[in-house]
């Protein structure tokens, strides 16, 4: 890693700024530069998150250390959200993508800059980025994207394989409340004209989410996946494997070798340097390596870092929170150049239902050991131990390997068999299993089999039930050991991580083959470790307060089971602009065992926003009801100003 200077720079500061744009709407931003007289180039991160409160404290430990080594950097609030004006009708959408643009534009032709820019971000950020960097902007010169998808419909928060994650329901709730919550006393004392106004036009983006039920148009527009050949400035392309967003890193560099390089760590939906479970990595210093590059260079020579880094892990005794995972770092080409792909027909394996036709039981409280899904980073929700899944599923299992087998790469699994009416849904989990008899699941992939092979809304089964299916499985870098065991289980539910709403049926599977992308041998150590995280600022200018810590449950009272967590409130003061924002989310599922086709989910997500002239509450309140045929969904925003009733809303899909 190249030696920098800590803060050859000083910084200045500026809060607030506007950007038009050509339609006449002002984006808030929030800008740090050098203290230099030399054009500098510019970093770009452009987020609905608030600059002014919500991740106040995050956007201070990136943009100053990057002022501080020479560039100019800037958070602009989308348009819609914080203090920017305009209105955002749902993620992505066309005026979104033009804005980045324009953004990158005007920072180009400012006379601090010397036109070279880079953009980032994280989650919504980095999948901005990413969607910045097809046909790209002159100007734009290099991307870091981090934990982002490439693949909105099979690699988000709302579907996987086809069938609705509960997650969306969450994300349902807490996208409305972000974009309904009022501008700062930065857009003038007309703030509360403008926050009224943005409540009342307010849409519910959920109702799109879920009427958009396959892959189509809705979901391709934004997938950089899809126009991977337009991708045309350097990307680094940063994940974890406890994140739902992990497919992107290898399935980016495979796309594009020439301009794409991954770094994947064990972690969960977070920047690595707060990367968890850990070891966490430097990512200031692995960022600046990578703008120090690209940025400060007309012609920038071949970069010299392997295509991937990722932590290979190992078996870890399952756990609802982990500090460390097991594993080391390695390095390696693309991993589809890297992998050998063998072909296990699971007749040649031990069943659980014997030699084939097999049945995969239709027991609808599968999932229960699956955790979350990453999405939130929040702490916690790492899956459990699988064996109580495990009994209730179809199982293949191998003998003891008398090797180790380093899976590295997506899984695939080919089925052939037959449904009743209703093609249903099935899930697959390939699991580490401990001589002890612990499961430790690697991976898992869904497939709603009323979908095609693209899952298109297009019927893959016939009438006479039969289908023909692959499920890919989330990729992964995972040393099985010697010893231990490789078992796939498959179920006909996912609860609650799946909200299916066929229920869970019997499954006939007349033949299946697992295809494992399998390293020859074990891969490169680095050839020079990754930096170390830094706790920045070195001087926090915040405060948290958190009372208590996430909680979750599961009861069980006749044939209903709930399962939920809670995030008591979580408040984060900053001294310099007194201002305080606290948040706090409640989520419960509950299902009825007897027949699985009842299901429900609740969401409360609640802000507040603390500020010299009051006090603004901004809260969402979601039940979805699913059962064998339809999603219903009944959601109530309500804000408040010093606790009088100030705006509400209500939806019904």
């Amino acid at each position: 890693m190249t030696d920098q200077p800590e803060n050859p720079f000083d910084v200045s500061e500026t809060d607030h700024l506007w950007i038009t744009m050509p339609d006449g709407v002002r984006l808030a931003a929030r800008l740090w530069r050098p203290v230099t007289q030399a054009p500098v180039p510019a970093i770009l991160e452009y987020i609905p998150y608030r600059k002014t409160d919500m991740v106040r404290a995050r956007d201070e430990r990136n943009h100053p250390y990057f002022a501080a080594h020479g560039y100019a950097c800037i958070r602009v609030d989308m348009r819609g959200s914080g203090d920017s004006e305009g209105h955002m009708p749902d993620m992505y959408a066309p005026a979104e993508l033009d804005d980045a643009r324009q953004v990158i534009e005007w920072l180009a032709a400012q006379p601090w800059c010397n036109g070279r820019v880079g953009m980032f971000g994280t989650s919504w950020g980095g999948t901005a980025s990413l969607q910045a960097s097809v046909d790209t902007p002159a100007p734009l010169k290099a991307a870091i994207a981090v934990c982002a998808t490439h693949d909105r419909f099979e690699d988000d928060i709302h579907y996987m394989g086809g069938c609705v994650l509960s997650d969306t329901f969450e994300w349902g709730a807490t996208l409305p409340s972000i974009l309904a919550s009022p501008p700062s006393l930065n857009v003038g004392p007309e703030w509360k004209s403008r926050w009224k106004e943005r409540i009342d036009s307010l849409t519910f983006p959920l109702q799109n989410w879920l009427r958009e039920d396959g892959r189509g148009d809705f979901w391709r527009h934004g997938s950089v996946i899809h126009t991977a050949e337009a991708l045309s400035v350097p990307i680094l392309s940063v994940g974890g494997w406890s994140d739902r967003y992990s497919n992107s890193v290898m399935s980016l560099v495979d796309a594009r070798p020439d301009l794409v390089w991954g770094v994947v760590g064990p972690w969960g939906h977070h920047y690595p340097d707060h990367g968890s479970p850990g070891p966490s990595i430097g990512f200031q210093k692995l960022a600046l390596e990578w703008w120090d590059h690209w940025l400060k260079s007309d012609q920038p020579d071949a970069l010299d870092w392997p295509r991937l880094r990722v932590w290979m892990r190992e078996f870890d005794t399952p756990g609802n929170s982990l500090v460390q995972r097991s594993g080391r770092w390695a390095q390696s080409g693309p991993a589809s150049k890297e992998s050998e792909i063998q072909d296990w027909d699971l007749s040649k394996l031990k069943s659980s239902d014997g030699p084939a036709p097999w049945r995969v039981p239709a027991d609808p409280t599968v999932g229960q050991t699956a955790g979350d899904t990453g999405y939130f980073g929040r702490p916690g929700g790492l899956p459990l131990d699988q064996t109580a899944d495990d009994a209730r599923s179809l199982v293949f299992e191998t003998a003891p390997l008398e090797q180790d087998v380093i899976i590295y790469g997506s899984v695939t699994l080919t089925l052939r068999g037959e449904t009743g009416d209703k093609p249903g849904q099935i899930i697959a989990r390939l699991s580490d299993v401990s001589p002890e008899g612990v499961a430790a699941r690697i991976s898992y992939g869904v497939r709603n089999l009323s979908l095609d092979e693209n899952l298109d809304c297009k019927p893959s089964a016939t009438r006479s039930g039969k289908f023909n299916a692959d499920l890919r499985l989330h990729s992964t870098a995972y040393r099985v050991r010697k010893g231990h065991s490789l078992r796939l289980a498959l179920s006909s539910s996912y609860w609650p991580l799946i909200h299916a709403k066929s229920p869970a049926l019997d499954i006939q599977i007349d033949h299946a083959t697992l295809r494992l992308p399998v390293l020859p041998d074990a891969p490169a150590d680095l050839s020079r470790p990754l930096p170390e995280a830094q706790d920045l600022p070195v001087q926090k200018r915040h405060s948290t307060h958190a009372p208590n810590p996430l909680s979750r449950w599961t009861q069980t009272t006749g044939d209903r089971i709930e399962m939920g967590w809670h995030q008591p409130l979580l408040k984060t003061t900053f001294a310099q602009t007194e201002t305080a924002f606290s948040y706090e989310t409640n989520m419960t599922h509950s299902l009825d065992a007897s027949d699985g086709v009842e299901k429900q989910t609740n969401v409360l997500h609640r802000m507040v926003f603390e500020r010299p002239d009051g006090t603004a509450e901004v809260s969402v309140a979601l039940t979805a009801r699913t059962t064998s045929d339809r999603t219903t969904v009944d959601a109530e925003l309500n804000a408040k100003w010093n606790n009088q009733p100030f705006a509400t809303r209500q939806w019904r899909i």
